[in-house]
């Protein structure tokens, strides 16, 4: 026992003497062979623990390292940009809303709130409006279950929505193989042969695209949009496109029976001659674009830099250079074969008389149709309850029926008159 444990262990401890000793019976002189082998047992037990331990923690710190690598990939991918194109009925939106759509990094939407709208025909524009935030907000978020609300339940298809074939990425892959991405696609055809897909697509094809673009007619008023502009889960930007009253006055008669049921809830609880109805809706139409320039000018300059007015006039005059001006506001390239179908739809021939439809046709001819189709008594009328919206957004009014047709007189002040539009609030 001496040479195993010369001068130290000279007996077993009390604790080993009753656990070894008097249990196996053997003699004492055995008893620091025994502790030498026990305490070797104890250190193996131990190094088997530490390395479990450690090959665990190896292990921990691996899924840790890959975890943050996969956080950070994410954290570097490109949040997707929000774009609202603000307008009302019949001012030229359709037109904006395929100049966003039918390029490829777009995925576009337009008017969405046409469903709370019909769901809710007896209601009212302020009672929707907060519904239909509600609603863009979802969609900027490609989650597209928020039309469970306003459709009928069971399994439907992408055609399911309000003028979906209006919507490039809804005619191309990943929602329908038939057309390329990168082509101008006609909803005409798109109808045609896109028709058919589940609407699972929607979203899909929504999550696909750098840029997600709706185009509303719906809101009035500021006070809706304002938590859409500070939300942090969005990086939403608004171009406001305007229209001269008295165009969008003499295209509303042309489709008076598309729009009735819209105008029947512009015009909510109020109780009209027929006759007095629509400069009822155009008035608080007006209304409504001035209300929102006057909101844009209080907010931070943060906030205002989220905000372009656009004139159909303007654009129309020089769709190139406006539609480039566009496209870099919002941080998209204007791509050669959009700039060919720009200037192409532009310098057709038609009028475009249906409500949703955007085809070629002479749009500076078109812009300045009511000069000629319009009596003056309903211009004058018009222009008595637009007058104030006219006034801050350069359009000039006619005091006579001799000044309304002479074409040589240009009814659109420069677009340096709109620079107080965009003053300190």
């Amino acid at each position: 026992g001496s040479t195993l444990n010369p001068g130290n262990v000279t007996a077993c401890s009390p604790s080993l003497q009753g656990i070894e000793v008097e249990s196996s019976g053997l003699s004492p002189s055995v008893c620091p062979l025994k502790a030498f082998f026990f305490h070797r047992m104890l250190l193996s037990r131990k190094a088997r623990l530490l390395v479990i331990l450690g090959s665990q923690m190896v292990l921990f710190g691996l899924f840790f390292h890959m975890s943050g690598h996969n956080f950070l990939s994410r954290k570097q991918e490109p949040k997707p940009k929000h774009v609202l194109v603000l307008s009302s009925w019949r001012s030229g939106s359709s037109f904006v809303g395929q100049l966003f759509s039918q390029h490829p990094d777009v995925f576009y939407l337009m008017e969405p709130a046409w469903h709370v709208w019909m769901t809710f025909t007896h209601s009212t524009a302020q009672r929707l409006q907060m519904a239909v935030r509600d609603l863009l907000r979802s969609i900027f978020l490609c989650d597209m279950s928020v039309f469970d609300a306003y459709m009928n339940p069971g399994p439907r298809k992408q055609s399911s929505l309000f003028q979906w074939e209006q919507s490039r990425a809804l005619c191309s892959p990943p929602a329908c193989d038939v057309f390329p991405g990168d082509m101008i696609i006609s909803p005409v055809h798109c109808k045609a042969l896109c028709s058919r897909q589940p609407f699972e697509m929607v979203e899909k094809a929504c999550r696909s695209h750098s840029y997600v673009v709706v185009k509303e007619v719906r809101f009035f008023s500021l006070q809706a949009l304002y938590p859409l502009l500070t939300d942090p889960s969005l990086d939403l930007h608004i171009v406001h496109l305007v229209r001269d009253p008295r165009a969008v006055f003499r295209s509303r008669e042309h489709t008076t029976a598309e729009l009735m049921i819209d105008s029947h809830i512009v015009l909510g609880q109020h109780t009209l001659k027929e006759k007095d109805q629509p400069y009822a809706a155009m008035q608080i139409i007006c209304k409504g674009q001035k209300d929102i320039i006057k909101a844009i000018q209080a907010l931070p300059k943060a906030l205002q830099r989220r905000y372009v007015l656009m004139r159909y006039e303007d654009l129309v005059r020089d769709p190139l250079a406006q539609t480039s001006q566009m496209y870099e506001y919002v941080g998209l390239k204007f791509l050669p074969h959009l700039q060919t179908w720009v200037y192409n739809l532009t310098r057709g021939k038609g009028m475009g008389g249906h409500a949703f439809h955007t085809n070629a046709r002479d749009a500076l001819n078109v812009s300045q149709a009511w000069r000629w189709s319009l009596p003056y008594e309903k211009v004058s009328q018009l222009q008595q309850v637009c007058g104030d919206a006219m006034d801050l957004l350069g359009y000039i009014q006619v005091r006579s029926q001799q000044e309304q047709v002479n074409l040589s007189l240009d009814l659109l002040s420069s677009s340096n008159a709109l620079e107080h539009v965009y003053q300190d609030g």
